[in-house]
């Protein structure tokens, strides 16, 4: 399809968000747009790489890789010839808290897609070369960034604040893991998630609300009906205070920062992003941007910003500078944090922290698909089927009194979770350790903190 049919209706036509009652309970979310000669479709079930098993991360991650690699009696190149044929566009992925499905086609090719969409999420095989393949697909994906600064570098910050819990173990799995992933363990996951009351939908395009009911009703009549989710517990980032330096031989530091931040339903949330947004999530106008690149040039790029999981609400950023400037930049970034916290914004940077949000949230519904997912996050959220309509009221009556007490919770001492990857130097107090796998990780040096 060109890129032409995935215009999406005016944010005006979103506010105009139907409810689509469906059998044994289920509803979608549906933007009708008959002016867009396409139908994007989103689907979500709860759960995610959190539901992996302990000792086996990544079960969740290869299932849902495997769901378009054939199903029912189709294998994996007739089910995706027969998607080329009819011009559908179908996908799976996962991340911590869901699995999820996106669909593009054209609308004379509905029935067709919800068809194949329906056989992959109820019927998937789970063939063993399929199984093969795709894992050492991702195998090699994983060998290709386990010594990526970056990547590394994330990977290490979620398992020291997340130590014992689902969201510290790696929800690509490890190469090992992949490699033990066998029919079973992938059939387990999805009786276990792909289910009829696990299930979230979002449509938007040229469909009826009653054609939508007829092929939702037929998506769900071969889904297991009950999901089996293992209980996640609600927690805060362990480690704040702390700095792991994992040592590479690259000329550059990668470095994540973070601490807790407000889950998405918290009521100071929508106060605690404007905060953010002024720190460090506005880009250009951002505070941290301001002094850590423009007035300091110690980095090309510095960003913040709020990552509220199901489980855990996170402050999160980012910075890649010299090695000999990372002490400098992590000291000029929690002085920049303690001053939100301690004086919070000025009348300037609220005004236009506010108008930029408020303009530039109808960016998130420039295309179907762009809609269609929003339409299943706000589910996912459950914030409510007219949180499109109120959202820009929700920031434009936040105040300077508002973004200081958010600030004061969400930054209190500015103390932060630091992993640095490289060879950085100013960050005294650090617990240093070399890369899994790199030389120095087979060599029985002691290492101590630079700087």
């Amino acid at each position: 399809m060109s890129s032409a049919s995935t215009a999406a209706a005016p944010q005006a036509h979103v506010t105009r968000i139907q409810r689509v009652a469906a059998s044994h309970g289920a509803e979608a979310w549906l933007v009708e747009e008959n002016t867009v000669p396409v139908v994007a479709v989103e689907v979500a079930f709860r759960g995610g790489s959190a539901q992996d098993p302990a000792e086996l991360p990544g079960v969740v991650g290869l299932m849902a890789a495997l769901l378009d690699e054939g199903a029912g009696e189709l294998r994996a190149e007739t089910f995706q010839e027969t998607l080329e044929e009819k011009a559908i566009e179908l996908s799976f992925s996962s991340n911590r808290d869901a699995v999820t499905a996106s669909l593009r086609t054209l609308p004379e090719n509905l029935d067709e897609a919800f068809g194949l969409l329906s056989l992959a999420l109820s019927r998937p095989r789970f063939d063993d070369d399929a199984v093969e393949r795709i894992g050492s697909q991702l195998s090699a994906q994983l060998r290709r960034d386990a010594l990526d600064p970056e990547d590394l570098a994330g990977r290490t910050f979620f398992a020291e604040a997340f130590p014992g819990h689902p969201y510290g173990r790696p929800p690509r799995g490890t190469v090992e893991s992949l490699a033990a992933i066998g029919r079973q363990e992938l059939l387990g996951a999805h009786r276990r998630l792909i289910t009829r009351d696990n299930i979230v939908i979002g449509a938007v395009g040229a469909v009826s609300p009653e054609r939508l009911a007829g092929l939702v009703d037929r998506l769900l009549a071969d889904l297991p009906e009950a999901a089996s989710l293992i209980a996640v517990p609600t927690v805060a980032p362990a480690a704040i205070g702390r700095t792991e330096i994992v040592t590479l031989d690259v000329p550059q530091t990668s470095i994540v920062f973070g601490r807790s931040g407000p889950l998405r339903n918290d009521d100071d949330f929508i106060p605690a992003y404007v905060a953010n947004h002024i720190l460090g999530g506005g880009s250009f106008s951002s505070r941290l941007f301001t002094e850590v690149r423009e007035k300091r040039g110690l980095a090309y790029s510095v960003y913040s910003y709020l990552s509220p999981y199901d489980h855990a609400g996170m402050f999160l950023g980012g910075v890649a500078t010299r090695n000999d400037r990372a002490g400098q930049s992590i000291d000029l970034i929690q002085a920049e944090i303690r001053r939100m916290a301690t004086e919070g914004p000025t009348p300037k940077e609220l005004d236009g922290a506010r108008k930029y949000l408020i303009g530039s949230y109808a960016l998130r519904f420039d295309t179907s698909t762009k809609i269609a997912n929003q339409l299943v996050h706000l589910q996912l959220d459950e914030l409510g089927i007219d949180y499109v309509a109120r959202r820009n009221d929700l920031v434009a009556a936040v105040t300077e009194d508002d973004v200081r007490a958010a600030a004061r919770k969400l930054f209190g001492d500015g103390e932060l979770l630091v992993v640095a990857v490289g060879q950085p130097t100013g960050l005294p107090g650090a617990r240093v350790r070399p890369a899994p796998g790199s030389a120095e990780s087979h060599a029985p040096a002691i290492v101590t903190a630079r700087g």
